[in-house]
């Protein structure tokens, strides 16, 4: 099983992703609504990789990733980011910044833990 952390503020998008990952069978996940509660759970828990919303209140994606990474433990985990702003220049952005995949909003949820496993290497 695949370690999973999901961190997205909106509830609908995290109902959606739960219900595909769950469908995939490959995955053990936790999810958060805020990259303050994402820091908070990785005392007790150590994902394989993170999959982040990209724009979320108080701290974004970017921010919560530079967060993790200061982490020992964190700081090669994959981290796949999902976005509604896919323009060319912010996934490239967020590539620079350690990205493994950039998702665009709406995604495909049948395809969801595929990319997710394909973004691992």
């Amino acid at each position: 099983m695949i370690k999973l952390l999901h961190v997205e503020d909106d509830p609908d998008i995290r109902e959606i992703a739960k219900l595909s990952l769950e469908f995939s069978g490959k995955f053990e996940f936790v999810q958060c609504a805020s990259g303050p509660d994402a820091l908070a759970k990785l005392a007790e828990f150590t994902p394989d990789v993170v999959l982040l919303d990209m724009m979320m209140p108080g701290m974004t994606g970017k921010e919560t990733l530079a967060r993790m990474r200061l982490l020992p433990h964190m700081a090669h985990v994959p981290a796949v980011f999902v976005t509604a702003r896919a323009q060319v220049s912010e996934m490239d952005e967020l590539r620079a910044i350690g990205a493994a995949e950039v998702i665009s909003k709406p995604f495909d949820p049948m395809a969801l833990g595929e990319r997710v496993k394909k973004a691992m290497g």
